[in-house]
């Protein structure tokens, strides 16, 4: 392959190069499965998946009752953009009441770079920060049209320095699973493990599902906040005064 070839592809003229090649520079370039599915996005964008991409995301119904049956469990829906578009009591419970927030601050992204209350809720805001921007680049890969993901950049690229340069470093990432440590208002600390399950029906809407280790200070901690919600409207764990509350990861 050329040097020429190559800028090409890398100027987004690669319409019509083979999977053989894509291939080829991903294993040169050591690229993960993250990376390579971000490149043929690049590549090879197809308009169909940005079609429709601006309309607002709904969740089933059926979806949302086994939300709400999830009871003990912190759950939520994010769909494009991070967008949170369904949860249960006790997601509201550990990451904010979505339903007293604005349409446009319920998204993980703006919660975490532009609610000052989160850099004390995600003991590794840092981390944090950096997989929420990660995962941002790989959705435009795969919405490039979307203008509700164009403006969201662009706020937050706008407000907050933190996010520009991470948004200069071109990252890509999709984390399924992992561990966050968290520090809630009422409860205190948690450690708490969490899964993200990509619907099949609609590939652009995931379920988070946060849990912790049976037995653990965690756990206990968990079940006190559910107790609490079950009584009532709990306070809203890492709000600032100014903002309505804040919200919790794709991861």
């Amino acid at each position: 392959m050329s040097v020429a070839y190559y800028v090409r592809l890398e100027q987004g003229h690669g319409q019509n190069v083979s999977t053989a090649v894509l291939d080829a520079i991903s294993g040169a370039l050591r690229l993960n499965a993250a990376e390579r599915a971000h490149l043929s996005h690049l590549v090879k964008p197809k308009a169909k998946r940005s079609r429709g991409a601006g309309r607002p995301q709904q969740v089933r119904p059926a979806l949302q009752q086994l939300l709400d049956a999830m009871e003990g469990i912190p759950a939520y829906v994010a769909g494009r953009r991070l967008d949170v578009i369904g949860w249960n009591r006790m997601a509201c419970a550990l990451l904010g009441d979505y339903a007293a927030m604005p349409p446009e601050q319920r998204n993980v992204a703006w919660q975490v770079f532009l609610d000052p209350a989160s850099r004390d809720f995600y003991v590794d805001w840092e981390r944090k920060a950096a997989d929420i921007v990660s995962y941002l680049r790989l959705d435009a890969g795969c919405h490039p049209d979307d203008p509700k993901l164009a403006s969201l950049i662009g706020e937050l690229s706008v407000k907050s320095e933190e996010f520009r340069q991470l948004w200069a470093t071109h990252d890509v990432q999709d984390k399924g699973f992992g561990v966050k440590r968290l520090h809630h208002s009422l409860v205190g600390p948690l450690t708490l493990s969490y899964e993200t399950l990509r619907l099949p029906a609609d590939p652009d809407q995931q379920l988070v599902v946060y849990h912790a280790e049976p037995g653990s200070t965690s756990a206990e901690s968990l079940r006190l906040l559910g107790s609490w919600a079950a009584e009532g409207p709990a306070e809203r764990a890492p709000v600032s005064k100014d903002t309505v509350e804040r919200e919790d990861s794709r991861g």
